[in-house]
This record gives structure tokens, sequence and C-alpha cells, in this order.
């Protein structure tokens, strides 16, 4: 199996996470807050430069007001 960090895949999906905060109105920072984390961490996965865990992305999708298994249906192809 390859390396998914910066595959085209792993490239849709953080396109996927930034385009639902901004569809949202919201910003890195909003989010954050939402998460109880720094500004940064959502710079830092947006921008991927870290991972997120499977808790960690069913919080940011609750943060962004998205079905998680719509997200990641998206990515199966």
């Amino acid at each position: 199996m390859p390396k998914s960090l910066r595959s085209p895949r792993h490239q849709r999906f953080l396109a996927q996470l930034i385009s639902l905060r901004k569809a949202k109105g919201l910003t890195q920072e909003q989010v954050a807050e939402q998460l109880g984390r720094p500004q940064s961490f959502v710079a830092k996965y947006e921008g991927g430069e870290r991972r997120l865990d499977v808790i960690e992305f069913l919080d940011v999708a609750a943060a962004l007001d998205a079905d998680p298994c719509e997200m990641l249906s998206s990515l199966r192809t």
C-alpha cells in the first residue's frame, strides 16, 4: 500500500475540509475554537503538515456540521 500523505486522495480530502469550512463561512480560528484547539491545529491539518486521527476527524466533521460518512464515501474512488 502506498503512503497516503500527499497522495491525490489525501489532497482531495484536504480540499474537501477547506471547502466545507469556507462554505460554512468559518475561519480556521472559529473551527479551532469549537474544537478547543489552537488555530495552528487547523492550519496544520489543512496544509497537510499533520494527519487527523479518526476521532479528530469526527470532531472536525461535527464542527463543520458535515456528515463524516458522506465525506469518506466521496474518497473511496
